[in-house]
């Protein structure tokens, strides 16, 4: 049996532990609890999300703030049936509950905002300097851009599908899935060329 306090501390990945995505606003305003129904495949699936996509993030820009992380089928119901931005726990692109899918099915998901792009957006850089980037550098699934802080939801799935979505000007799908972007990559690369290098924090 988990407890709560034993799941939170499973490490995800070099950079993430599960506590970092269990937090919910929703959860602790509602009184709400967020457990997951399926505590080994949240694991197996958070950990392919943070290996393939948080890491190189954090490696490259610093600190990933996590905005919604991990939702419990129960916690992302509730949001949904009283209009708190949650999608319906069947809908395809509801990429917070870790644990409903498993095999090539498995999606993981989070809303984050990266502070160092934020900074830049604030000032008037254009989000898809960011979404070209990550759509050049890192195995992805889905992107979904929000006018706050640049934020982004950012999915993992089993089988990618390559998908960029925005509500921030220009509006809309950027790149469906299948499809190779409109912008060549000498173009794609000019937009970010004042980017930190790739994975460009070096440890001890």
């Amino acid at each position: 049996m988990w407890s709560l306090e034993t799941f939170g501390r499973v490490r995800l990945s070099k950079h993430f532990f599960m506590r970092d995505f269990l937090y919910s606003e929703i959860g602790s305003f509602h009184r709400v609890q967020n457990l997951p129904e399926i505590p080994d495949l949240v694991i197996e699936t958070g950990r392919a999300f943070c290996e393939t996509l948080m890491d190189p993030l954090e490696e490259t820009f610093g600190r990933v703030a996590v905005r919604s992380g991990y939702r419990s089928p129960e916690l992302n119901r509730y949001g949904n049936e009283n209009k708190l931005n949650c999608a319906a726990n069947d809908n395809p692109l509801e990429c917070h509950i870790w644990d409903r899918a498993a095999g090539d099915d498995r999606i993981a998901g989070a809303s984050i905002v990266i502070p160092w792009f934020a900074d830049q957006y604030a000032e008037g850089r254009d989000w898809r300097d960011l979404a070209w980037w990550i759509h050049d550098h890192l195995d992805y699934s889905d992107l979904w851009f929000f006018p706050k802080l640049c934020a982004f939801n950012l999915v993992w799935r089993a089988v990618p599908q390559r998908t960029i979505s925005s509500y921030i000007a220009p509006r809309g799908k950027l790149l469906d899935a299948g499809a190779e972007p409109d912008e060549p990559l000498p173009q794609r690369q000019a937009r970010y060329r004042d980017f930190p290098p790739f994975r460009g924090i070096a440890y001890p």
